[in-house]
């Protein structure tokens, strides 16, 4: 096993860091790492917002279900889906472009991503933890004010860094499911009962399934978090136009 893959392996979400800057040489190496993922069309379909201002991570800590660690962060990311730009850039070239679909948010969105486990592989090979902090879809009236966001331009990834503090190095990582209910070939499979009981076998930890998918099912899918976010998305999807009303219009 080399380096890169051992780190993926081992690297696990940390919410608690050493106190200690992250050096400016370390980070310009992660935001360029970031810069050097696979993109669509190489289009970049994204921008980067650094986090530098201690009022603004703090308020960004409160907005994304109040957990105090993110404002202790050594460096902060926002990896925005931005529509945006290429469409301004078209309309100054005296280009007609159409407005974006939900297709052109979904490229963005995944341009985000990938860039963002860039930077995350990146700082992991520094030996600086992470965390993905996905309530950085939610609230977004809130949102749209802190960081100044128009239309067409949606929070895909949230990305906190530090050194991680002993405890956290030593914590285990959570088991992943088998790769054998993982990985599917060809055509997709959907898991019946008895399959799906052996998939998640191991998660309950006195053995009563049942009991703990119902807890899972209150905790994550039922949660208000989870309510939030279906709103918020929804919200920010009402700016993009169903392609069959732009196909209409263009006619």
């Amino acid at each position: 096993m080399n380096d890169v893959i051992r780190q993926l392996y081992e690297r696990k979400s940390v919410r608690a860091y050493e106190d200690r800057p992250i050096d400016e040489a370390i980070v310009g190496e992660i935001l360029t790492a970031a810069a050097m993922a696979p993109t669509a069309g190489n289009q970049q379909l994204y921008t980067i917002l650094r986090v530098t201002d201690g009022d603004l991570l703090k308020a960004l800590a409160d907005s994304c279900d109040h957990q105090p660690f993110i404002a202790e962060a050594k460096l902060a990311l926002v990896f925005l889906a931005d529509c945006l730009k290429w469409n301004d850039a078209f309309r100054y070239a005296n280009a007609e472009p159409r407005r974006p679909g939900a297709g052109d948010l979904m490229l963005a969105v995944n341009d985000a991503l990938i860039a963002a486990q860039n930077a995350v592989v990146a700082a992991e090979s520094y030996g600086i933890g992470s965390c993905y902090i996905g309530d950085i879809m939610e609230n977004i009236e809130s949102l749209r004010e802190l960081l100044g966001l128009p239309d067409y331009v949606f929070p895909a990834a949230f990305v906190v860094f530090g050194y991680p503090t002993e405890q956290q190095k030593t914590r285990k990582k959570p088991a992943r499911i088998d790769m054998d209910y993982l990985v599917q070939e060809n055509r997709y499979h959907r898991y019946g009962e008895t399959e799906l009981r052996d998939l998640f076998r191991g998660k309950p930890l006195d053995g009563d399934y049942d009991r703990w998918m119902k807890a899972f099912c209150e905790r994550k899918h039922n949660s208000a978090f989870a309510r939030e976010l279906n709103r918020t998305v929804a919200e920010y999807l009402k700016q993009y136009e169903p392609f069959n009303k732009q196909t209409e219009r263009d006619d």
